[in-house]
């Protein structure tokens, strides 16, 4: 595509109102209007000619990664161009994609080195899913800079938007190291847990209640029992993925954030020796997986919950929930990530959290909304920041009401800020399995 630039459509105006005085003054000159149109309109078209000649055998070419993970820092990518006769000495590229990736910077001018240039960009992943680039613009100006020479190349290449698998695992292990791996996993191993191990000699420090009484009289001294922490307790992680698990926090949607915290889980729980499950549903349930065992089972667990999709409907607590219990054959630890609207609409989630509670452990992870507290404890300027104060500290009441009803069900509650839910999640997960309540 060729059109002028700013500067000829400058010079044009320029030209037209010396045209008029000179044909006032000098009527018999009157033809040096439509001469300097012409004039100008013949330079133009030269311009354009060797603008267009430079641009024979373009050539464009985009890099970036396949598959990035929401939530993880910027991945780069590079959009390159190159000549292959001469080269204009700048060019201005630009990129175009879709909602769910940000490009930045999505344009720029660059200085064309030799017979190529290239624009660096960093790819920040936005949701889940298959992200598209889908065109690419590049436009230099010739060489009396009168005119654009424009160009596209339809790229359509897919990135696939997944959980942040890498910053999952190496948060995972560095959380699980820094607790379980060096001797506290160890020492719980044995001598505590609710599991049978083996017999042995009374010692002085143990605990009484060990005693075996009966084998203690057949062997004419004390005998005790040794315990073992069980390895294959059942964890189901409950996604809902409702209209307000939807919505932004920070950026990024609560379930993307809820995922990449369940994923975490699900690696430490594998890794330690338990089973794994993954529940997802909002106005019904949209996946159930079983239960899983063995850290190779994690890939699976990944693309499962990387299917998971958006939704803008409510969240029917009653149905998913009710759905769940029917799915688990034994007493399981059902972590519920959700968020609570209002009392009314959470009236059915407790409810069902109570059914749960008689026969299963039940945690709820909930995201603290930072925002919505700094709005809350701002010192108001004006009418619409007392306003906002006000409807922020109504809500935050209301939520804390929900989460206070929650604990007298008697079930767990992971409260905190964005970016601690993943180490306070598997703390109060590790925290359940010390006291034996799997």
């Amino acid at each position: 595509m060729i059109y002028p630039t700013l500067r000829a459509v400058a010079i044009a105006a320029l030209g037209a109102p010396v045209a008029i005085v000179i044909g006032i003054v000098s009527p018999d000159l009157w033809l040096a209007a439509p001469a300097w149109l012409a004039g100008l309109a013949l330079v133009i078209l030269l311009d354009a000619g060797l603008a267009w000649r430079t641009g024979r055998g373009l050539s464009v070419e985009f890099t970036a990664p396949p598959r990035m993970g929401v939530g993880a820092a910027g991945a780069k990518g590079e959009l390159a161009v190159a000549f292959r006769q001469s080269a204009p000495p700048r060019a201005e590229l630009a990129i175009e994609s879709d909602a769910r990736i940000a490009v930045t910077p999505d344009r720029l001018t660059v200085a064309t080195q030799g017979q190529s240039g290239a624009l660096p960009m960093t790819l920040t992943p936005r949701r889940r899913g298959e992200a598209t680039i889908e065109r690419a613009w590049v436009r230099w100006t010739g060489p009396l800079g009168l005119v654009w020479s424009q160009h596209s190349r339809g790229l359509k290449r897919k990135i696939v938007l997944t959980p942040d698998i890498a910053g999952i695992k190496a948060e995972a292990m560095r959380l699980f190291a820094r607790d379980a791996m060096f001797g506290v996993k160890a020492q719980i191993d044995t001598g505590e847990g609710a599991e049978y191990h083996a017999l042995r000699d009374y010692t002085d420090g143990m605990d009484p209640r060990s005693v075996d009484w009966k084998q203690s009289a057949r062997h004419g001294k004390l005998i005790s029992k040794e315990y073992r922490t069980e390895r294959n307790h059942h964890i189901l992680l409950a996604l809902d993925t409702g209209r307000t698990m939807c919505e932004p926090l920070a950026g990024l949607p609560r379930i993307d954030r809820a995922i990449n915290a369940a994923l975490t889980l699900a690696y430490v729980s594998l890794k330690i020796g338990d089973r794994v499950g993954l529940f997802g549903f909002d106005a019904r349930p949209r996946l159930s997986t079983g239960i899983a065992s063995g850290v190779g089972s994690f890939p699976l667990l990944e693309h499962l919950a990387a299917s998971l999709d958006y939704s803008d409907e409510e969240t029917n607590y009653t149905l998913g929930l009710t759905q769940l219990a029917s799915d688990l054959e034994r007493r399981s630890l059902i972590v519920v990530f959700t968020e609570f609207a209002d009392p009314t609409s959470a009236e059915l989630l407790i409810e069902n959290a109570t059914r749960l509670g008689k026969r299963h452990l039940v945690m709820f992870v909930v995201f603290r909304d930072e925002e919505l507290e700094a709005f809350a404890q701002a010192e108001p300027a004006t009418a619409d920041d007392v306003s906002k104060a006000v409807a922020a500290a109504t809500l935050l009441r209301e939520r804390d009401l929900v989460i206070s009803r929650l604990r007298r069900t008697g079930a767990h509650i992971v409260d905190a800020p964005i970016g601690a839910v993943g180490p306070r999640l598997l703390n109060a997960y590790l925290d359940l399995k010390r006291r034996d309540l799997l």
